[in-house]
């Protein structure tokens, strides 16, 4: 009976105890998002707990059930030992009282033991003296079945003629024992008629005993063959000796209980004394057999499961047709008591659970291997029902109940394999990045420039998604998916950080210019990489994101599909707003570098008398004749335009250059008229030519500010105000301060017309001059 459990109260929590906890926590809660999942989480284990708790409440009824019948049990047991020991008190009563009543009763006993050991002594002589022949006889017989391995019909007559033998053995050597000179002199140095001494057939009997043993161990490990075969006479030899032996050492287990409980009866009771209490184990070898024969097929099915665990049905078909040949052709063949069939389920079962969490647990598997041990725990149960097994009949549970926990584990092999490929490819990127390798950056087939790791990073992530549908479980795909979408946000966010890094670097005055250019080209790789990954502007092609999009739809359930097309739109857009950054950084970089000194002189008195416009446009067209096949079509017009905002941007901004003023004798607004048309006439050669002119008329409220007369300055405010919302009254006043004729009244007529000014909500949207301050 196995102990009851502990139902005391629980133990104090250790530290490893709250590590373990922590650990649990930390890798449940991977992510951000995953924070969403708390609720769900706190219902699951609130359901495993009221499950373990039912559990614990049915498994301590029945062991107290169990515990009080165990008790009324030894309580009965107690009683009738108790009354055996009186009866055999009375017994030895009467027999002492005996003695006494018959006359001359010590001479009777001599003269009756003497006889006995007369006869004791003579049958003893009688059977050392055929010993050897009959030794001889078994061994011929031996010789016999070895020439017949599969019948061995002299299986049945060996056994008895050993049985015989052992007793003569056991016999010689306790009666010894018992003697007053317990020394074995006698047997090894009695030197019979044949030439050999009592002990050296005594070691002879020993090596045809190893003999039997080796042929019932033969029949043992052969059984299943033996009863597929049709060999069902040798198959009950084998059971009725085995049987034979388990009732001996059931006898000699009595009498090594009674010696050592009982040894004063044991003592005057010749029965108890004269036995044997040689334990010879056939029973339990057989059953080692058993499980020996079961862990050799267990090893030759690992080998074949490791080559392919697809195949694990295959692997373990030996496994059902054993234990179906069991149940159809041995049962009959064996002592019901044995339940042959539930000893062969149980000892097979056991090795089923021991490989498969052998499996679960080794961390340096792949999840394919994984993914065959889960998606078995069904089968198998439904295999072994088919022969009779409930699965409640099978314990323990073949991965002891850990479904749940071997699908996280298989999901989450997944997602770490999905992050550390990722990972690798964003450190390769990052130190190609960092020291402008060029290497990684390529022309496709349409001319375009993109990184070289973009389709290795779709063909990594379309990989993984085929070992997540190999599981055909909802559940696993969609883990997997999300991890996917959040490794992709994640590169999105990692190329934004490098950028704006890189990018603030060159943005610093009298910063270093080297490696601009390289910069630059990544600039538009990365941009591009955006765009491709979404671009489906051509109808004979599917951008990567729409074949990942259509390669996941169908892995998730009805319940997931609402949040799959959001987080595939979120992307989309994501894709787009990356791009667009990038090619802004990209025009950003020709003002930073290019136009450095350039932009210093507008509105001074040198820009009256320069060709700055000019030059900044010549720039323009050299960069558009290097980019302009290399930029992804879907978003050149949009660099076209990102050009003119960030030129629009920096010349508005100008007016805080040192040494810029507007003086009313001055022929500044036809230098500005000058420097429009300038840059109209490169900016009319692109489709969007149309859209730049109608952004830069803005420019005329600038104008306006400069030229107007003072009084009509906070109209002008007004309307610009109105016109863009977003217009910032720094700007202004650093327009104001720039006029030859500049007052603090002027600014303050501003200020207060702006205090009096309320913009509707509804009219509050972005323009350009939201960029300049």
């Amino acid at each position: 009976m196995q102990p009851p459990p502990d139902y005391g109260p629980p133990r104090s929590r250790t530290m490893s105890d709250v590590e373990s906890a922590a650990a649990k926590l930390a890798e449940l809660l991977r992510h951000p998002e995953d924070l969403d999942k708390i609720p769900a989480l706190k219902a699951e284990f609130t359901r495993k707990k009221a499950a373990v708790d039912g559990q614990l409440r049915v498994g301590l009824r029945e062991q107290l059930e169990v515990t009080q019948a165990g008790m009324s049990s030894i309580t009965e047991g107690q009683r009738a030992v108790n009354m055996i020991k009186d009866e055999m008190m009375k017994i030895d009563k009467l027999c002492a009282e005996s003695h006494n009543m018959i006359q001359d009763f010590p001479h009777i006993g001599l003269v009756a033991q003497t006889h006995k050991n007369f006869e004791q002594v003579e049958k003893m002589k009688r059977d050392i003296d055929t010993f050897q022949q009959r030794i001889e006889n078994l061994e011929y017989l031996l010789g016999q079945d070895d020439e017949d391995p599969a019948n061995q019909p002299n299986l049945l007559q060996v056994h008895y003629g050993l049985t015989q033998l052992r007793e003569v053995r056991d016999d010689a050597i306790r009666q010894i024992k018992s003697s007053e000179d317990a020394s074995t002199e006698l047997i090894d140095n009695l030197t019979l008629e044949s030439g050999v001494t009592v002990q050296d057939l005594f070691t002879r009997l020993d090596d045809v005993i190893e003999w039997f043993d080796t042929h019932i161990g033969e029949a043992c490990v052969n059984l299943i063959e033996l009863v597929q075969s049709g060999n069902e006479g040798m198959v009950v030899r084998l059971a009725l000796i085995i049987e034979e032996e388990e009732k001996s050492d059931k006898k000699a287990r009595a009498l090594q209980d009674a010696q050592r409980e009982y040894k004063d009866l044991a003592s005057r009771f010749k029965s108890i004394a004269a036995g044997s209490t040689e334990l010879r184990g056939y029973k339990e070898k057989f059953t080692k057999s058993i499980e020996f024969v079961c862990k050799t097929a267990f090893e030759e099915s690992n080998a074949k499961f490791m080559d392919d665990p697809d195949k694990i049905d295959k692997a373990f078909k030996w496994y059902f047709n054993n234990l179906n040949v069991v149940k159809l052709g041995m049962v009959n063949l064996m002592p019901k008591k044995w339940k042959i069939f539930k000893t062969y389920g149980s000892i097979y079962h056991k090795n089923m659970h021991d490989f498969l969490l052998g499996i679960a647990d080794d961390e340096g598997l792949g999840p394919q291997y994984l993914l065959a041990v889960i998606n078995w725990v069904d089968k198998y149960y439904a295999k072994m029902a088919k022969l009779g097994f409930a699965e409640d009949d099978l314990q323990p549970h073949v991965v002891d109940n850990r479904v749940p926990e071997l699908v996280r584990n298989y999901r989450q092999i997944i997602i770490d394999r999905v992050e550390e490929w990722m990972a690798n490819i964003a450190n390769t990127e990052k130190k190609q990045f960092a020291e402008r390798d060029q290497s990684d950056i390529s022309q496709n087939v349409d001319g375009y420039l993109q990184t070289k790791t973009l389709a290795d990073m779709w063909t990594m992530l379309g990989q993984n998604l085929a070992i997540a549908q190999n599981s055909d479980r909802t559940d696993v795909a969609e883990g997997v998916i999300e991890s996917m979408f959040r490794a992709l946000s994640a590169r999105q966010r990692m190329w934004q950080t490098l950028v704006a890094t890189e990018k603030a670097k060159y943005a610093v005055p009298g910063s270093s210019t080297e490696g601009s250019s390289e910069f630059q080209e990544w600039l538009i790789a990365i941009a591009n990489d955006q765009i491709i990954c979404i671009d489906e502007t051509d109808e004979t092609a599917t951008s990567f994101l729409g074949n990942f999009e259509r390669d996941i739809t169908p892995l998730v359930s009805a319940a997931y599909l609402p949040t799959l097309t959001e987080q595939i739109n979120s992307l989309k857009d994501s894709y787009v707003d990356v791009a667009t950054e990038f090619i802004q950084a990209w025009c950003q970089m020709i003002f930073y570098v290019d136009f450095r000194d350039t932009l210093k002189s507008l509105f001074t008195p040198d820009w009256y008398g320069s060709r700055d416009m000019e030059q900044m446009v010549i720039t323009f067209a050299d960069y558009m004749s290097d980019y302009e096949s290399a930029v992804h079509r879907a978003i050149f017009e949009l660099l076209v335009m990102s050009l003119a905002d960030q030129l629009l941007i920096h010349y508005l901004s100008s007016v805080r250059n040192k040494g810029a003023k507007f003086k009313r004798a001055d022929p500044f607004t036809e230098k500005i008229r000058d420097d429009c048309v300038t840059a109209f006439e490169f900016f009319n050669r692109y489709e969007c030519g149309p859209e730049v002119k109608e952004k830069w008329r803005v420019i005329q409220m600038f104008v306006s500010l400069l030229s107007e007369d003072k009084a009509r300055v906070p109209e002008v405010y007004m309307n610009f105000k109105y016109a863009y919302p977003d217009l910032h009254i720094g700007w202004v006043e650093s327009v104001l301060r720039v006029r030859d004729d500049f007052e603090r009244s002027m600014l303050n007529a501003v200020k207060a017309k702006a205090a009096e000014m309320t913009v509707d909500p509804a009219q509050q949207y972005e323009t350009i001059m939201s960029q300049v301050k």
